[in-house]
């Protein structure tokens, strides 16, 4: 009988409001559970990184994880996220990471994106990092200008604006030079 495949969960949220609310990592958790169950896969460790992009990997649950894929043996077989997004937002490191953890034997699995390891799979997986990496960068470009205007306005929940920002809409409405 062969032995089962050891999974580590790897689960993430990009910011720490999302972590606050406590939903996706719960749901990540369950639906990594449920897909080990259905192949008789065994979890042996996981690693949650509540509030953190995957644009870069300076992500401490991250290397970790990296540095026990890459030991000799592996503590496990395979990474499981949810989908590729939720490992890498940048395509080029995604499939840095991938290969690094193949020469050791171990494989990055999704659960949402099921592929296989031939190389119209590796192919249509980089495709779909480059989508999550240009997704990245416009929800990026739109929340910059969200805060920008928010600044500009002067919607900060009543506070002052975040450092490096001006209020100059209320001095300009009444002609003045802004602060």
């Amino acid at each position: 009988m062969a032995e089962a495949v050891r999974a580590a969960l790897y689960l993430r949220v990009s910011t720490g409001r999302q972590a606050d609310s406590d939903l996706s990592i719960p749901d990540q958790r369950r639906q990594a559970k449920g897909y080990c169950a259905a192949r008789g896969w065994e979890i042996v460790s996981d690693y949650v990184e509540p509030g953190a992009s995957a644009t870069g990997d300076r992500r401490p649950e991250f290397q970790r994880m990296i540095d026990a894929a890459t030991t000799k043996p592996p503590t496990f077989d395979v990474v499981l996220v949810h989908s590729f997004s939720r490992f890498f937002r940048d395509q080029f490191q995604l499939e840095f990471y991938v290969r690094r953890l193949a020469k050791n034997g171990v494989r990055l699995v999704s659960i949402t994106q099921e592929l296989g390891d031939d190389p119209m799979s590796n192919m249509i997986r980089q495709i779909m990092a480059l989508f999550d990496e240009y997704q990245s960068k416009e929800n990026a470009k739109h929340t910059l200008r969200a805060m920008k205007e928010n600044a500009r306005q002067g919607f900060w929940n009543g506070a002052l604006p975040p450092i490096g920002y001006r209020i100059v809409l209320a001095a300009e409405q009444r002609g003045q030079a802004p602060l």
